[in-house]
C-alpha cells in the first residue's frame, strides 16, 4: 500500500474536498426521502457581515449535529441564509457614502438610497457565506434564503396585517431606546452598556414652604453646636429643611422634572405632599412617595423625569404625572420661550449638561460635584449614548404567552444548558409589548396607509392620496418567522422538516429571537391544528432543542473586539492551522454553558491533533494493506490490542462516554474524550506497543494487531468526522476504507469488549508512566537510554510473570538500555518508584545527582506521610467505617498497607542517601 504524505497539508485538501462534497450533492436535503428528518436553520448572519470566531463556534456545532445526523441515517436539512440587518446595513452603507461622496441618505431620497444598499448587498453580500464554506459548513446551499427575498417579505407583511386585524398590533406612545445618531428606536440587544467616567451633581431644590420652619432648624443646629438640647414641644417631629438635595448625573434634564420622589416610610417621608421649586425653568413640583426610590443612592431623593428615564416613566404612570419632553430627536435641548434657563435651548445634551452645572453653581444651587462612574447604554451602530425617549411607535402585544411558557415546563422544548429555562420563563412572565417599528429605510416597510386621519392596514396601496407609513419593521420581526418561513411548501420541505430539530445560538438573543420564534410557531401554526392540544404543540414547535453557546473572551476575560485588537481573523487561523485545527481546537475548549477563554495555543493543539491522527495512519500504511472490514475478534491478539478494544468499548458505551456527551450537547466533553483516546490510548500506548508485533513477521498476534488497528481506526475516523471533516474524509479515502464519502457511512454506536482482556497492559503502561516520571524527577533526559531494575511484586513474580514480549514492550516504553528483573532490591539501590508491577529502580551511581535524589526522596516521603495519615484517620473513624461500603473499607485497608510499606522504603533510602 502506498504511504501517506509525510505531513498533512490542509491547504491542499480542504478546497478540493469541499468542492467534491458540493458536486456530489451530499449536503442536499430530499423532502421525498423515507429517512427520518433532522433539520437546523442557521441563525442568519448579517448579509454584509464577515466571519468571526463566534460564527466559527456556532456553525461548527451546527455542522457537528448535521454530519452526525447524516451518519445516523437521517435525512438532514441544514438551511442557510442571511439577514438584511436593517439598521446595521443602512449605517454601514451610509458611512461609506459619507466618507467617499460626502453625502447622506437624505441627499438621495428613500428609493434611490435603498437601491444603493441593494447594490452594496449584491457586491458584498456573499462574503460571509463563502467564508462559512471555508470551515466546512455542510449546508444545503441550494436553499439559501435572505430575509428580503420577495416571498419572505410578502410573508412578513401578511403576518403584520393578520396581527393588526387580530388586535395584537397597535400604535402608541411609550418609552423606547432612542439612538440620536441614527434617529431611530432600537432594541435592547443593540444597546451596549459601557462604563463612563462622569460626575454626580448634588442639586438643591428649595421647598416652597420655606420660612419659620427653616429658622427653627437653624436655631436647633446652633443649640446642638453649643452643647445644649433645643427646646421642643414635639421632640419626635422631624425638622423641615429649606432645601432638598438631589444627586443626579444629568442636570441637563432638570427642566423636564415633574416631581421629586422619596421612599414611603423613609427618612424624608414627612415631606410627602409638600412642594419644591424646580431649580431650572423654575416651577413648583410635588414631592411624592414611591417604592422605586433607592435610599442608598445619593441623598435618597429622586428627581422624576418621566419623559427621559425608564424608571421615572413607570413612576410617572403610577402617579399620573405630566410627561415633559425637552429633547429633540438628535438630543438637543428643546425648551423654548422666556424662562430662567432659556439659554440652554438648542444646545447639544452634553454642552447643556456642562452649562446647567455652571448655572446652578452661579445660583448657589449646586451643593457639590463628585467624580462618578456608571454604565451608560451606547447605540451599537452609531456608538453614541442612547436616550430613553417617549416616542410614537408601532407595538405588538404578544399572543400565546401561557402556551410558550408551557413548552419548556411540559418538556416539549429543552434548553442546553437547562438553567436558561428559568431566564426564559421569567422574561415571558414579565413580558412587555414589543416595539416593532424602526425609523430606517432599509427593511420591511410597514403595510399601513394614511389619508388624513384615516388608517388602513393592507399590503397593496389603497390608491389615490394614501401615503404609506414611513417606518420599517424591526429586523427581529422578520427573523421570528425564520424557522418555518424559510422552508418551501410546494415541494414538501416544510411538511418534512418542520418542526426543526435543534437551534444553536447565543443566550444574548434568548428573548429577541428564541422566545419569539417559539411564539410565532404557536400562533401561526405552520403545520396546522391537530386533534389534540399536545399534538398541535408538537407539530408547530420552532425547534425541539436549543443549545446556547458561550461568549468567546481573550485570556484576560475581555470580550473580543476590533477596537481592543484582541479579535483574531478566523481565515488567518485557517491558513495557519487548517479548518479542522480551528474547529477542533475551539470546540474542545467550549464547555456547555460557560464562556471561553481563547488562546491561539489551543488552536495549535487542534492542528497538532490532526497531525497526530495523520501520522498514526501513515505508520499503519507502512505495515501493509488496510482491511476495511477488519474483525479483530477472529484473530489471536496481544494484551495491548485487547486493551485498546476495551478502551474503544468504554469510549462508546461507558458510564461517561463520548456518544452520551454528544447526545446531551456536551460537545467539548465529547471532543476531549476523543482527543484523549486518540492521543493517549491509541498513539502513545497501542501504536508503540504494536511496533513489537510489526517487527516480527512471524508473531502469532501480528494479524490481530493489524486487524485491531484497522477496526479501531475505522471507528475513530467516523467518530471524529463531525468535528474534523476534512482530515477524516481524506484519510478515509487514502486508507481505502471506501470510495464513498465518510458522511455516508454508519455512525458507530457500540463495540464489544474483549473476552480475553486483563489488567497486564494497564500495569505495563502505568509502570512506563512512572518510569518516565522518575526520570523527570532526577533530571534524566527522556531520550537518554539508561538501565532500569524491576523487583516484581508477589502477584507478578509468582502467578502472572512478565513474558519476554511484555518485558520487551516495557523496555521500549521506558527507553531503557536494559530492563533487569531482580528477586530483591539491588545491593546499592538508586532512585526508586513503586508501580503496579513492583519496585522500579534506576542505577545508584553514575546517572543521578545525589543532592537532587535526596530532595526528591524528602518531597515524596512528605506526600506519602500525608496520604497515610489521611487513610489512617478514615480507618480510625467509627462513624465513617459504619457508613462506608465494605469494599471501600477494604480498599482503605489495602492502601494503608501499601503506603506504610512505601513510607518504610523511602525512609530507608533517605537514610542511605546521607
Amino acid at each position: 500500500m502506498p504511504e501517506l504524505a509525510k505531513a498533512y497539508e490542509p491547504q491542499q485538501v480542504e478546497d478540493r474536498l469541499y468542492a467534491q462534497w458540493q458536486e456530489s450533492g451530499v449536503f442536499k436535503a430530499n423532502p421525498k426521502s423515507g429517512k427520518p428528518p433532522y433539520s437546523i436553520v442557521m441563525p442568519p448572519p448579517n448579509v454584509t457581515g464577515k466571519l468571526t470566531l463566534g460564527h466559527v463556534l456556532n456553525n461548527t456545532i451546527q455542522d457537528i449535529l448535521a454530519r452526525k445526523a447524516r451518519m445516523e441515517g437521517k435525512e438532514v436539512l441544514w438551511l442557510p441564509g442571511t439577514d438584511h440587518a436593517g439598521l446595521a446595513t443602512q449605517t454601514a452603507v451610509e458611512k461609506h457614502i459619507r466618507n467617499t461622496e460626502k453625502k447622506t441618505r437624505h441627499d438621495f431620497g428613500r428609493e434611490a438610497f435603498v437601491q444603493r444598499i441593494w447594490d452594496w448587498k449584491h457586491e458584498f453580500g456573499g462574503i460571509i457565506t463563502q467564508q462559512l464554506r471555508k470551515i466546512g459548513a455542510s449546508c444545503d446551499w441550494s436553499r439559501e434564503r435572505f430575509t428580503l427575498d420577495d416571498d419572505y417579505a410578502r410573508a412578513v407583511q401578511e403576518v403584520f396585517v393578520r396581527l393588526y386585524n387580530e388586535g395584537f398590533i397597535y400604535r402608541g406612545t411609550r418609552m423606547v431606546n432612542w439612538c440620536p445618531g441614527s434617529l431611530t428606536a432600537i432594541s435592547d440587544e443593540e444597546v451596549i452598556p459601557t462604563k463612563q467616567k462622569g460626575s454626580l451633581y448634588y442639586v438643591k431644590y428649595e421647598l416652597v414652604e420655606e420660612g419659620p420652619p427653616a429658622i427653627e432648624a437653624m436655631a436647633a443646629m446652633a443649640s446642638a453646636f453649643a452643647g445644649m438640647a433645643p427646646e421642643s414641644t414635639e421632640a419626635d417631629t422631624p425638622v423641615t429643611p429649606r432645601f432638598l438635595t438631589v444627586a443626579t448625573t444629568r442636570p441637563e434634564t432638570i427642566m423636564a422634572d415633574v416631581a421629586l420622589a422619596v421612599k414611603p416610610g423613609g427618612k424624608w417621608a414627612h415631606l410627602i405632599g409638600k412642594k419644591v421649586w424646580r431649580p431650572l425653568h423654575r416651577m413648583e413640583i410635588p414631592i411624592i412617595a414611591d417604592e422605586a426610590v433607592e435610599e442608598g443612592f445619593g441623598t435618597g431623593v429622586l428627581k422624576v423625569t418621566p419623559a427621559h428615564d425608564k424608571t421615572d416613566y413607570e413612576i410617572g404612570k403610577r402617579h399620573h404625572l405630566v410627561f415633559r419632553d425637552i429633547l429633540t430627536p438628535n438630543a438637543k435641548i428643546n425648551d423654548p420661550g422666556e424662562h430662567d434657563a432659556s439659554e440652554l435651548h438648542g444646545l447639544d445634551r452634553f454642552e447643556a449638561r456642562k452649562r446647567s452645572a455652571e448655572i446652578l453653581q452661579e445660583r448657589g444651587l449646586l451643593e457639590k460635584e463628585e467624580p462618578h462612574e456608571n454604565n451608560v447604554g451606547f447605540s451599537e451602530r452609531a456608538n453614541v449614548p442612547i436616550e430613553p425617549r417617549l416616542s410614537e411607535q408601532w407595538f405588538l402585544r404578544y399572543p400565546k404567552i401561557p402556551e410558550a411558557i408551557a413548552l419548556l415546563k411540559e418538556g416539549h422544548v429543552k434548553f442546553h444548558p437547562e438553567h436558561w429555562t428559568k431566564v426564559y420563563e421569567h422574561w415571558l412572565e414579565n413580558i412587555q409589548d414589543w416595539c416593532i417599528s424602526r425609523q430606517v429605510w432599509w427593511g420591511h416597510r410597514i403595510p399601513v396607509w394614511h389619508k388624513g386621519g384615516e388608517v388602513r392596514c393592507q399590503i397593496a396601496s389603497p390608491g389615490g392620496d394614501w401615503m404609506q407609513d414611513p417606518d420599517s419593521l424591526d429586523t427581529w420581526f422578520s427573523s421570528w418567522l425564520w424557522a418555518y418561513e424559510t422552508m418551501r411548501t410546494d415541494d414538501g420541505t416544510r411538511q418534512k422538516f418542520y418542526p426543526t430539530s435543534a437551534l444553536v445560538t447565543g443566550p444574548d438573543i434568548i428573548f429577541l429571537w428564541v422566545a419569539r420564534m417559539l411564539i410565532a410557531g404557536l400562533h401561526f401554526q405552520p403545520n396546522g391544528e391537530k386533534p389534540t392540544r399536545a399534538e398541535t404543540l408538537e407539530a408547530n414547535l420552532a425547534f425541539k432543542d436549543v443549545y446556547f453557546t458561550g461568549l468567546i473572551r481573550d485570556r484576560q476575560g475581555r470580550k473580543l473586539s476590533k477596537s481592543l485588537g484582541n479579535s483574531p481573523d478566523p481565515l488567518e487561523l485557517i491558513t495557519k492551522y487548517g479548518a479542522d485545527g480551528l474547529r477542533f481546537g475551539l470546540v474542545r475548549i467550549a464547555p456547555q454553558g460557560a464562556d471561553i477563554r481563547f488562546d491561539e495555543k489551543q488552536i495549535e493543539e487542534g492542528r497538532n491533533f490532526c497531525n497526530k491522527l495523520w501520522n498514526i495512519c501513515r505508520f499503519r500504511t507502512m505495515q501493509g494493506p488496510i482491511d476495511s472490514n477488519a474483525e479483530p475478534f477472529k484473530h489471536a491478539r496481544s494484551i495491548f490490542a485487547d486493551e485498546l478494544l476495551d478502551r474503544l468499548h468504554f469510549l462508546l458505551e461507558g458510564d461517561r462516554n463520548a456518544l452520551t456527551a454528544l447526545n446531551q450537547f456536551n460537545f467539548s466533553e465529547a471532543a476531549s474524550q476523543l482527543y484523549d483516546f486518540v492521543w493517549n490510548d491509541f498513539a502513545a500506548r497501542f501504536v508503540e506497543a504494536a511496533k513489537s508485533d510489526f517487527a516480527q513477521t512471524d508473531s502469532p498476534t501480528r494479524a490481530g494487531t493489524l486487524a485491531t488497528f484497522d477496526y479501531v481506526m475505522s471507528h475513530v475516523l467516523r467518530l471524529l468526522h463531525p468535528f474534523a471533516p476534512f482530515v477524516t474524509e481524506e484519510l478515509w479515502h487514502e486508507l481505502g476504507f471506501s470510495t464513498e464519502s465518510i458522511q455516508r457511512m454508519l455512525w458507530p454506536t457500540k463495540s464489544p469488549r474483549s473476552r480475553t482482556w486483563s489488567t497486564r497492559a494497564q500495569e505495563i503502561y502505568q509502570t512506563a508512566d512512572t518510569g518516565r516520571q522518575l526520570r523527570g524527577e532526577v533530571k534524566l533526559p527522556s531520550n537518554q537510554k539508561v538501565p532500569f531494575y524491576l523487583v516484581p511484586n508477589g502477584l507478578v513474580s509468582k502467578e502472572r510473570p512478565l513474558t519476554e514480549e511484555q518485558k520487551g514492550v516495557l523496555t521500549a516504553f521506558l527507553n531503557a538500555s536494559e530492563l533487569q528483573l531482580l528477586d530483591a532490591a539491588p545491593a546499592e539501590p538508586g532512585p526508586k518508584a513503586f508501580t503496579q508491577l513492583g519496585a522500579l529502580y534506576l542505577p545508584a551511581t553514575g546517572l543521578v545527582d545525589p543532592a537532587v535524589e535526596k530532595d526528591r526522596l524528602i518531597k515524596e516521603l512528605a506526600k506519602v506521610e500525608k496520604d497515610l495519615e489521611q487513610t489512617r484517620r478514615k480507618l480510625g473513624d467509627a462513624n465513617m467505617l459504619a457508613k462506608a461500603p465494605p469494599a471501600k473499607v477494604e480498599q482503605w485497608q489495602a492502601l494503608e498497607l501499601h503506603l506504610a510499606e512505601k513510607e518504610k522504603s523511602l525512609k530507608e533510602n533517605l537514610a542511605k542517601s546521607g
